[in-house]
Parts: C-alpha cells; structure tokens; sequence
C-alpha cells in the first residue's frame, strides 16, 4: 500500500455526482456547423492550413501547431470549411476568438488514419511525434500540449508517472463514465504513456467514492501499475495537491513536476493517447457531463466544435434568461452569458444554475479565512489588495503565478469577494506587459542590429574607395603629385614654345 500524505488547505464538498455516474453516456447527434477555436489549449494557437469553401474529412488537419507548445487541430467529421474568423469561445478573460467553421456533410468520412506498431517496440520520441501530431492535450481542464510534458520527461529522469482520475469539482463525472466505459483504454494509454516518458513508477489515482470506476480497474492494472485511493477533498485532483498526497513531495514555487521527476496526466488524456498509438485517430471528440436544472442530466460523448446550446437540448433543456450556463465546474468554471459558444478540448462540464443576483461585494475584514484554505499557502488577501491596487509587481513577488485559481479562497470569503476575478485580471496584465516589453525589446535589437549593419557598411565602403580609385592612400597621394608634376610640366613646355616662336618672328 501507497503511503499516502496531506496537503493544507482545502475544503468539503457537497459532491452532486450520483446525478450523472450511474447512466451510461449517450452519444451528442451532428449539429448544423461546428466551431473550432485555433487555440484549445495553453500556448500559441494553431494556424489555419485549408481555406474557406474547402471540403475536408475527418481527423484531417485543418490549422497546424505554431511553435513548440502548440498542437495542431482537426476537423471533427467531414464537410466544407465556411468561415474563418471570430466567434464566441469558452474563456475566462476574452470573449471571441478565432474559429473555423465547419459545416458537416453527413457522411463522417475519415481522413487517411493509421494504427502504430507495438508501442512498447517504438522509441519513445517517435511515441512523443505521434502524440503531438494528434492534438492530444490534458484533458482535465488546463489544456497543457501533451507532447511537451512528455519530451520533458524524456530530458529528465521520471520517477513517476501519475495517471489523474481524482474528480474533485461538484457536479463533474465525465472521467468517471470513461473509467467504467472505457477502462482498458485508460490503462493500455497508461502503459503507453509509461513508455514514452520511462518511469519507474506508474499510478493511477481515484477518489475515494469512485467505487465504481475502480472496480473497472482493478480487473486490468497488474504489478506495472499501482491503483490508488485518495480522500475525496477539494481540490484533491490538483496537480500540486495530488503529487503532494501520493508522493508527500512539494512542486516548487513557479516551478514544475518533472523537476522533482515527476510526470502527470489525465485518465481522458491516456484514453486519447490509446486511440492515437493504436488506430491513429486525433482527438476529434471528449466526454462531457450536462447537469444542473435540466430535464435529462447525463455524460455525452461530444465531437468538437459542437455548440453548447446543442448539448443543452440533447438534454431537455429550454432556454431560459432566469438561469444561467457554466462551462466546466462549480469552483473553476466560467460563467457566461449565453451557450453560444463551442465544446472545446477542455470542456469537461456544463452546469445549468439558477441566476440568482451575486452578492454586493464587502470590504474585506482580514478574517484570514482565505489563507486558511489556501491548498498553495499563499496569502490570498494580500495578493487581493496588490492587484486591486495594481502593484502587479508585489502581487508577482507574493506569487501570484503558484495561484491554481481553485476558488478555495473566494467561496469562504464572508465579504464576497470575487477573489479569483482579481487574480486573473492580474495574471493577464502582466502577462500583456510583457508582451509588450519583449515586443519593445524586439523593435529595440533590430534597431541595433540595423545601426551596426549601415556602419558596418559604411565602413566597407570607406575601405573600398581607394581601390575603386586606384589603389592604396599612400598610391592615391602618388597619383595626383604625379598629375601635378606632369601638368606643371606640360605648362612649362608650352611657355617654351611660345617664347621660341615668339623670337622666331622677331
């Protein structure tokens, strides 16, 4: 048995979640158009390779990856790419975005797609390759290229491997129905994972209350895997808070796992990662829980680009301005305003609630039950006046990036203080001043560099003057004493001449 450790902070959840875990998922019908947002996850978005008016198949890909942490996207089912521009999109701090647009034709006919040798007799970077070239990123909310984690654990050494299957927001069961639908493609995927990242250890972690899920793993893991129960708290399934409770190890500040050797991923993502390696397939669909006031509340298995709404009706719900939509879970998820907007590959949830009207904002009253929560240790309140202030510098050095945004600290706030609202504004200030700076120092060394190249030239120049001319200085000079001592010469005999004639006709 796993020793298992604490981490501070942290709350008690009501969990909502026999609501949905005990119905089999239902597969989401074509809707009309389907809209791709370029960026579905963290890092550069994607660049459009196919033009509007063009027939594409599925698993086809339609925008390539822009940079080492960009993966690229592909068209969920076939038909005709009808716009390229800016849509509604499911983001925390921006409204639309670029999308294209496809229109199905009905056929869902596949793009030329191939299945991998045996994993385990492929090198692990060609595992890494296949992973990137399929768009696969986590699946469990942040959206980080999978590749990148993958080729990090293959510079360092990995000492474990964890496999994420802890659920910890309310109402979220979309990787529980995977688990019980589709078990052995979870610990295939993990194994598979395994190998491309060589880790001595590999772990698959549950809460504690999915009994259902780990009885369709404990049937397949064998001694390569550990499968593991973890106490349901929030947030339990975070990053940092997992590795702390299996490993009793601690991420350091802004950094990563793969620094302390290890490497995690999300169950979704190793079930992704099972159909890339064995059928070639892209990530083209995911699992998404629909609950909340809506007549059939129930996990369905959604292609891409999907509209919300489209969901919502799947699942008996008429739309209604009394009510409000929430993309992902209670604590971390983003509230909008209408469900215009697409599925994307990190939407794992969508929560109809009613809007009730928020409550004023207090002042704070320094009751510290923020900082009691705080699975980071940080120090939510002064985090709180550095941004409202904009002393984005203070609030960086109180570090403000550790921040996971769980939400802890605002749901116990007394004075109603939408904590995790001020953060993010912060985040995204300085993280647009320094674009701005590295633009700045970027128009700032072409400068310098074109200074230094007309000099450069200038100087070539100068030197290839005396040769253009005849030669060196020291030549240039012997020249024209040279010319002058010829036509002072020439002066002189031509005085001669006209003196001789002049006395030849006297």
């Amino acid at each position: 048995m796993r020793e298992l450790h604490d981490f501070p902070g942290g709350l008690s959840l009501l969990p909502h979640k026999e609501i949905t875990n005990r119905e089999m998922s239902i597969v989401q019908p074509l809707p009309e158009r389907l809209f791709l947002p370029l960026q579905q996850h963290i890092g550069q978005p994607a660049t459009p390779v196919v033009s509007t008016g063009e027939r594409v198949l599925k698993g086809q890909i339609i925008a390539r990856a822009d940079g080492y942490v960009s993966v690229p996207v592909h068209a969920s089912t076939s038909g005709v790419i009808t716009d390229i521009g800016l849509y509604p999109v499911p983001h925390p701090t921006i409204s639309t975005a670029p999308c294209m647009v496809l229109e199905p034709d009905g056929n869902d006919a596949w793009f030329d797609i191939w299945p991998s040798e045996r994993y385990d007799h492929l090198e692990p970077v060609r595992l890494q390759e296949l992973i990137r070239d399929c768009g696969i990123v986590g699946l469990g909310g942040a959206g980080f290229p999978a590749h990148v984690k993958l080729m990090e654990g293959v510079e360092n050494a990995v000492d474990t491997l964890i496999i994420n299957g802890v659920e910890c927001e309310p109402h979220i069961t979309c990787d529980d129905r995977l688990i019980q639908e589709k078990a052995s493609y979870v610990v295939s995927g993990a194994r598979m994972i395994r190998h491309a990242v060589q880790a001595r250890h590999c772990v698959i972690a549950l809460e504690d209350d999915m009994e259902l899920a780990y009885q369709a793993l404990a049937g397949l893991v064998d001694d390569d895997l550990e499968l593991v129960k973890v106490p349901t708290r929030y947030p339990a399934g975070g990053e940092n808070q997992l590795i702390k409770t299996l490993t009793g190890k601690d991420v350091p500040s802004a950094g990563l796992p793969i620094h302390i050797g290890i490497v995690i991923h999300n169950v979704a993502t190793a079930a992704a990662v099972y159909r890339a390696v064995t059928r070639g397939e892209p990530i083209v669909s995911r699992y998404v829980t629909v609950t909340g006031k809506v007549d059939n509340p129930v996990n369905l298995q959604v292609l891409l680009g999907t509209p919300v709404e489209d969901c919502l009706a799947t699942c008996g719900y008429q739309r209604c301005e009394e009510n409000k939509v929430i993309i992902g879970g209670p604590m971390m998820g983003v509230h909008v305003t209408t469900p215009n907007m697409p599925v994307i590959k990190t939407t794992n949830c969508i929560i109809i609630e009613e809007n009730t009207p928020a409550q004023p904002e207090m002042p704070c009253i320094r009751c510290g039950n923020c900082a009691d929560v705080c699975p980071e240790r940080l120090l939510p309140q002064q985090l709180y006046w550095f941004a409202r202030a904009q002393a984005l510098e203070q609030a960086r050095a109180y570090r403000l990036f550790d921040c996971t945004e769980c939400g802890c600290c605002a749901y116990t706030c007394p004075s109603h203080i939408p904590l995790v609202d001020y953060y993010r504004r912060a985040k995204s200030q300085i993280t647009l001043d320094q674009e701005h700076s590295r633009g700045a120092e970027h128009l700032r060394q072409r400068f310098i560099r074109k200074n230094a190249r007309l000099q450069h030239d200038a100087r070539a120049a100068r030197a290839d003057k005396p040769l253009r001319d005849g030669g060196s200085d020291q030549d240039s000079r012997s020249a024209k004493k040279s010319y002058v001592q010829a036509a002072l010469a020439r002066s002189r005999a031509q005085r001669q001449q006209r003196s001789v004639a002049d006395g030849k006709a006297r």
